[in-house]
């Protein structure tokens, strides 16, 4: 038993048994996997992929647990390589944070300016994706720390803690009819083609679930990633506006007004901020959460990541 045979099983699995996949992802021929897989089998006297013919089509129930096994080994291996840079430069080397591009442009900037400034020989490294693929590469080990506000709550194998809440807000252009109006209420804004969030990121959900509450059903003409590009089409008065409240800036924004009303509009978001349970987190990843939030000290998100997932808050 290798551990390149042990990176096979896991790669195929991930790659859903697509071998030509595996050999690409893993610089190898898909003849070469097929020999590893074989291989490793005929060792351990056990079958670990439901076949036909020569492709695999899942996993045997033994081969599901080795698989899990497989995916511990691996990670404990990664773990001692990170232990060991640890103690042999604990302020140098690569800090990767997966985020949207809500949290990056908006929350993190002066998080990452003091991280930078405690941490100059450490590269850090910003991958912006959706929540899925936030929570996918905290799994396969490609992300150290994820933010987002969806998706990462709900994972067994990740411990979440809160970062910060928010509610979205309402922005027109200004001279809107909307912003000549005292305080202006829900039914108000369905009244008008809807700009806001894609499906799936920065509390889509909670909008549309808003409206649907009241049992509104407002038209929603566009949907964007960017905050900064739903700005752009509400200025040229396609319609309102529904962002979050932090990629808001009077300063900037001038062509824009910000909707006043008596209570908010919409239920709280809440961003979070994740790690991969049973990871080794170099030291400079613990005070990058620190930096985010004073309360994620490096005592209590050692504690988090040792404990049952059903017990963090």
């Amino acid at each position: 038993m290798n551990f390149q045979q042990l990176r096979i099983v896991r790669e195929t699995v991930r790659r859903g048994f697509n071998l030509t996949a595996v050999g690409n992802a893993l610089f190898t021929s898909q003849s070469g996997v097929s020999k590893h897989i074989k291989d490793l089998e005929d060792e351990i006297g056990l079958e670990l992929f439901v076949r036909r013919g020569k492709r695999l089509l899942g996993l045997t129930e033994p081969g599901k647990e080795v698989a899990a096994m497989v995916e511990r080994m691996l990670l404990d291996a990664t773990n001692i390589k990170r232990l060991a840079e640890q103690y042999a430069s604990a302020d140098s080397g690569q800090l990767t944070v997966a985020t949207t591009h809500t949290q990056a442009r908006y929350a993190l900037p002066q998080v990452v300016t003091a991280f930078k400034r405690a941490y100059p020989r450490v590269h850090l490294k910003l991958h912006q994706g959706s929540p899925a693929e936030i929570v996918q590469m905290l799994l396969d080990g490609e992300a150290d720390i994820g933010i987002a506000t969806e998706a990462i709550a709900d994972i067994p194998d990740l411990v979440s803690f809160p970062y910060y809440s928010w509610r979205h807000i309402v922005v027109v252009p200004v001279g809107h009819p909307l912003a000549e109006m005292e305080k202006p209420a829900l039914a108000d804004v369905a009244e008008y083609p809807i700009i806001t969030y894609h499906e799936g990121i920065t509390g889509r959900a909670r909008i549309d679930n808003t409206f649907a509450a009241a049992g509104l059903a407002p038209e929603i003409v566009m949907s964007a990633l960017d905050a900064d590009v739903i700005k752009s089409y509400v200025e040229l008065g396609l319609g309102v506006g529904i962002i979050a409240p932090m990629a808001f800036d009077p300063a900037r924004d001038i062509h824009l007004v910000r909707l006043e009303t008596d209570a908010p509009l919409f239920a709280e978001n809440v961003s979070r901020i994740a790690a991969r349970r049973g990871q080794y987190l170099r030291g400079f990843a613990y005070r990058f959460m620190e930096f985010a939030s004073p309360e994620l000290t490096e005592e209590r998100v050692i504690a988090s990541l040792a404990v049952d997932a059903s017990t963090i808050v």
